[in-house]
């Protein structure tokens, strides 16, 4: 796994052809048990370095659509696996999150409207890196952008939540599901995005 902005965090990605961007996972390690986010299959080496680092106590499922190795992962394990309320027995899930719920002390599940699945989950570490699913991407680098129209169910509630998010006071990273990562520039990042995705409005 490779190693981001903060030592405790780490990224493992897979190139995905169709769209020429990378699929992304998060580790958050942790004393009382590490944190996985949308975790993509391991290769081999990932996953010994995985085991070194102490293994997931917790996965977080952003949308149905990232479901990915969770149930790998809590096989493996014993992994508590937690989804977005709003996709309630969509796929499996140990808990369901709400909006503004701490999963485990410093990290915020951020409750979305308007992308491809109900409620999809943004989550807050430590008030200082955002990391998101599907409806916030960057397929260039340096700029954030929204999932297309035609894969939103409402762009208005999109927008807004793209807005709520760009509001966070203190976002410094942008750490994204599909695409580039933003480093030192995250809160700019996403004001830029939601004045666009309003300019652009129909």
């Amino acid at each position: 796994m490779k190693s981001l902005h903060r030592p405790d965090l780490y990224c493992w990605s897979i190139f995905d052809e169709a769209r020429n961007v990378d699929f992304h996972s998060i580790c958050w390690v942790r004393p009382n048990g590490n944190v996985l986010i949308d975790p993509l299959p391991l290769s081999p080496h990932d996953l010994g370095h995985l085991a070194d680092l102490g293994g997931a106590d917790h996965v977080v499922v952003t949308n149905s659509d990232h479901t990915r190795a969770a149930e790998t992962m809590k096989a493996l394990w014993g992994s508590t696996i937690y989804g977005p309320r709003a996709e309630a027995g969509a796929f499996h899930a140990d808990r369901w999150l709400c909006d503004g719920e701490e999963i485990v002390p410093g990290l915020v599940a951020l409750e979305l409207h308007g992308s491809k699945t109900p409620g999809e989950l943004a989550l807050l570490l430590h008030d200082t890196t955002l990391i998101t699913g599907d409806l916030i991407r960057a397929h260039r680098a340096g700029s954030l952008m929204m999932l297309p129209d035609a894969k939103l169910q409402d762009r208005d509630l999109a927008i807004a939540s793209v807005r709520r998010l760009a509001s966070l006071p203190g976002i410094d990273t942008v750490l994204v599901g599909d695409g580039w990562q933003v480093f030192g520039r995250g809160a700019q990042a996403l004001a830029e995005l939601a004045a666009h995705a309003e300019r652009v409005s129909p």
